[in-house]
């Protein structure tokens, strides 16, 4: 059957109302089109999420959204067109075509950022990876995409790209003097991710600028830092690149460092006190004895003889850590005590001998 031959079966069938019907199939098609694209991506999803592999399941979930705006823009085209006789250029077709493959391939970059993200924090996962550097690497692909497609837009649209460009390297020298902060904040943030000082959820900290608390996000203008009374902290990253930052968070162990002081009245019994505590230290269960361990004699004060104990735990968590201490401290009393001495506190002694001689 010939085109002529449909087109005068359709005439005969709905007589003058041919428009309205050739319209009515176009929606239609494209709406069942659309219908059936659904059903199998929604199809291809829950099988591909059965997978171990995660790259299949970005694809499908990255072009699902915008193969359906293809298909009604498919759609689109041919009713204005063929059917109402709109004379589009070719170039808005070719527009729309890079939109749509640009957008699938951003879609396509921030599920697989979520991906590896998601896989990294798997405990049976063989490498950690960084989270910051993602998110960074995300980022510049992502922009870098927008760059292209601008570009490719105008050039769709028979703009010169090279005048662009070298208006744009023009611009670009005012543009970088109006904004120097911005640009600073932005080249702080790229050495935050190269340099990798401190990720996201590490406990940093400066005295410089009395910044302290937990990173909670590391963007290209500025870092986000929750402090301890829970407050958000916003800092320009440009700011990093001036001030010393202290890392907590990877420490290898947790210092305990304390002075002790002993009566003068059970001086003697100093050294067997010393010697105890040391023996306890290399036998305690949390204390990491490849690191450094002192436990010496070290002044007499005024009301004390006083003895340090310089030591290091196998934890870095903050909590664990003080309950350690405190077993620790309370170990260490009761040696001193066991060994029929006291802990000093501040006193005076006056004697009166001379004064009770001259009363007698």
């Amino acid at each position: 059957m010939k085109l002529s031959d449909l087109n005068e079966w359709v005439q005969s069938a709905v007589g003058e109302n041919t428009l309205m019907f050739y319209l009515f199939l176009g929606v239609f098609t494209t709406l069942l089109v659309d219908f059936v694209w659904r059903r199998v991506a929604r199809r291809l999803d829950v099988q591909l999420k059965r997978t171990k592999n995660d790259w299949d399941d970005a694809i499908i979930q990255a072009i699902s959204t915008p193969v359906t705006l293809l298909i009604w823009g498919i759609g689109s085209w041919m009713i204005l067109i063929y059917l109402l006789g709109f004379d589009l250029k070719v170039e808005l077709r070719d527009v729309f075509l890079v939109i749509v493959v640009s957008w699938s391939i951003t879609r396509f970059i921030r599920q697989a950022e979520a991906n590896i993200i998601r896989s990294s924090q798997d405990p049976k996962a063989d490498k950690k990876i960084d989270h910051s550097t993602v998110e960074a690497i995300s980022k510049l692909l992502r922009v870098s995409v927008g760059i292209t497609t601008f570009l490719l837009v105008l050039q769709n649209l028979g703009v010169s790209i090279s005048a662009v460009l070298a208006f744009g390297g023009i611009g670009g020298i005012a543009i970088g003097f109006a904004a120097k902060d911005l640009l600073a904040n932005f080249f702080g943030g790229l050495i935050i991710y190269l340099d990798r000082p401190f990720s996201v959820g590490d406990w940093i900290r400066s005295d410089d600028r009395q910044i302290e608390g937990t990173v909670e996000y590391i963007g290209w203008r500025q870092t986000r830092i929750r402090t301890f009374d829970k407050r958000p902290l916003y800092v320009p990253n440009a700011i990093f690149n001036s001030i010393t930052v202290e890392n907590p968070s990877r420490m290898t162990n947790r210092r305990i460092y304390e002075t002790l002081g002993i009566r003068y009245d059970d001086i003697k019994q100093t050294e067997k006190i010393i010697n105890e505590v040391k023996a306890m230290l290399k036998i305690h269960p949390e204390i990491d004895t490849t690191q450094t361990m002192i436990v010496n004699l070290n002044t007499y004060s005024e009301s004390s003889v006083d003895f340090f104990v310089y030591t290091f735990t196998k934890t870095t968590d903050w909590i664990k850590f003080h309950a350690i201490k405190q077993d620790i401290l309370l170990r260490i009393a009761n040696i001193i005590d066991e060994n029929n001495a006291e802990i000093a506190y501040p006193t005076q002694r006056v004697q009166l001998e001379n004064l009770l001689e001259a009363a007698q």
